[in-house]
């Protein structure tokens, strides 16, 4: 790597006396104005294979590195088969050492490296013999990664951010610097950003791109950033960075390939897990309880961390074995945090299909009474207008975007208009039933933007105040309650603002409490009457009379004794009266007084 870059990436101490990589390097070669590679420079020792994993996370191009004086090596396969599980797309062979051997045998590791990559990513790379020693074939590899690099598939910079981390150190005078590849989306000095899965919040208050100061950072390359506001201590490798939109998970369902010479695996089996620079315990369960995950199968399966991550779907993993330890499969994240027990659909596997083939329409599906859209976006990593395209249907207050499931909405409106039906045969002197209830029955556990979105999106359901009825419904009075309904109104009417209880009016209209009630609360609904208090009922007439005589007294100060006398009622409706007229700002206490507003 020295002689390539200029960059010595054995950085411990260890490493430069065993003349071996056992930690993460980083060097990075400017091949031009436009275009300039950072280098992961990973461990090839079969000890410090989880090394080479948590290098290996986001990477575009890989060099794969074979000895002209050892060939292929037990580690050289198992780092060619993470490159292929990792679905890494392109890359170059570099045969080293090629100053000491005879040419004859650098043609015949060639010959053997071609056999190794056939059908891969690999297969027609090139292949360019060097020395580090005399500088042969360096100017010829370099070209051959430029060429390369220039057709590599750029990451996304669109999407939310994500850096898995590295490598974590302090610089006098900076702080707390990290350093990690930019999977995902852009970053920029004072973005927040989030350390996953402890939930840590920071700033970035400094940002380095090959070792030079920048503004900012897209996807693919790879950073430091200065932290503002964390501790050294609270980092490690293994945690990811991210925007303050996601959840740490503990479960997913994924797509599994084990390699061919990997062992079978029994359901629940341990692995080691491996994604981004994390290394996690994990158990492995197929999906399809018929399943085998033999050697060479590529089966959905279950997977359960011993503890929580940041993984998104669309994620590559690696699994090695716990003894020995070697990787044996690697996938593909299909979703996270899958429920434990599936009610949306027939099987785990039906679920899985679904979230691959519309993982957004599959949520909404499975959380029809409305899904937050903060909640999709932290379960799919998608943006907003990516969630919306198409026209999926959203309703909007004040804690949020929601969406949900136009079926099930359609089914909540049929529901609804079942139940007015029935509420109307059973309560044909009641206007409507009242809405909060009506919510409670139709959708529980939905918010209420999305009850108030049903009830303007449905012409056969009409909206009174809080009262619900069907637009079709009309209140029909037998001709003992239309008598009833004037009588009890004529009482009220007479009565003045001098009322007597109004179990006593209601005991005069000639029919049953019941429905006597029900015609009270018609009159009070058309506003014919006004509840004073819970004793007290009185005609609006009353009470426009008491209000005009009281406008003609403006600003003047009056006692409960003026009031009596001005009204010709006695204390047990003066205070009661001067109480509602005080909520309705008619009139405003002072001390023992009133004063007329």
């Amino acid at each position: 790597m020295r002689a390539l870059t200029g960059v010595d990436t054995d950085r411990l101490a260890e490493e430069k006396r065993r003349g071996i990589s056992i930690d993460l390097g980083f060097a990075h070669l400017p091949l031009s104005d436009d275009l300039s590679l950072g280098f992961v420079d990973v461990p090839g020792h079969e000890r410090f294979v989880k090394n080479m994993l948590a290098g290996a996370s986001g990477i575009d191009l890989a060099l794969l590195t074979v000895a002209a004086t050892e060939s292929i090596k037990p580690q050289t396969r198992e780092h060619f088969d993470i490159c292929r599980l990792l679905g890494i797309e392109t890359g170059v062979v570099a045969i080293t050492k090629a100053d000491l051997v005879d040419p004859d045998l650098v043609e015949l590791v060639k010959l053997e490296v071609a056999e190794l990559v056939a059908g891969s990513f690999l297969e027609g790379a090139p292949m360019v013999a060097v020395s580090a020693t005399t500088g042969e074939g360096l100017p010829a590899l370099r070209e051959a990664l430029a060429a390369t690099a220039r057709g590599v598939t750029t990451k996304s910079a669109k999407a939310w951010f994500r850096l898995p981390i590295d490598r974590v150190f302090t610089m006098k005078g900076h702080g707390t610097v990290v350093t990690g590849t930019l999977t995902a989306g852009e970053l920029k000095i004072e973005d927040e950003i989030r350390v996953y899965p402890e939930m840590l919040t920071s700033r970035v208050r400094g940002l380095q791109k090959h070792g030079s100061a920048a503004k900012s950072a897209t996807a693919g390359q790879r950073v430091a950033l200065n932290l503002a506001g964390i501790d050294k201590a609270d980092l490690r490798r293994g945690q990811v960075l991210g925007a303050p939109v996601f959840e740490p998970v503990t479960r997913m369902d994924a797509w599994l390939t084990l390699l061919p010479s990997a062992k079978p695996l029994k359901r629940g089996a341990p692995v080691h897990f491996h994604a981004g620079t994390a290394e996690l315990e994990a158990t492995v369960t197929a999906l399809d309880q018929r399943a085998k995950l033999e050697p060479g199968s590529q089966t959905r399966v279950r997977l359960e961390l011993r503890e929580p991550t940041l993984i998104l779907p669309g994620d590559r993993f690696i699994v090695r074995l716990f003894s020995p330890v070697v990787t044996i499969g690697g996938g593909t994240v299909i979703d996270i945090s899958p429920p434990r027990r599936n009610l949306a659909f027939p099987t785990r596997e039906a679920r899985a299909q679904a979230f691959e083939q519309d993982p957004v329409g599959a949520l909404i599906a499975e959380t029809p009474g409305g899904l937050a859209m903060k909640t999709v976006i932290a379960r799919t990593g998608l943006r907003a207008a990516a969630i919306q395209a198409g026209g999926r249907p959203v309703v909007r207050d004040a804690s949020g975007t929601w969406l949900f499931h136009p079926p099930w909405l359609e089914e909540r409106t049929t529901a609804l208009q079942a139940l007015l039906k029935e509420f109307h045969a059973k309560n044909p002197l009641q206007p409507g039933w009242s809405k909060a209830e009506a919510r409670t029955q139709v959708m529980p556990r939905s918010p209420v933007a999305m009850f108030e979105h049903l009830l303007a999106t449905t012409k056969a359901v009409t909206v009174e105040g809080d009262l619900l009825r069907l637009a079709s419904f009309r209140m029909v009075m037998q001709e003992d309650e239309a008598a009833a309904l004037a009588q009890i109104e004529k009482l009220f009417s007479e009565a003045g603002l001098a009322v007597p209880a109004t179990n006593e009016v209601l005991a005069q209209s000639g029919i049953d409490p019941a429905r006597a009630k029900t015609l009270l609360q018609t009159l009070l609904r058309d506003r014919k009457l006004v509840r004073i208090n819970l004793e007290l009922v009185c005609h609006a007439t009353a009470l426009e009379q008491m209000q005009t005589l009281l406008k003609s007294k403006s600003g003047q100060r009056f006692g409960v004794g003026d009031f009596k006398d001005w009204t010709g009622v006695s204390r047990k409706y003066a205070i009661p009266l001067l109480e509602f007229l005080d909520r309705q700002r008619i009139t405003r206490r002072d001390g023992d007084q009133r004063v007329v507003t």
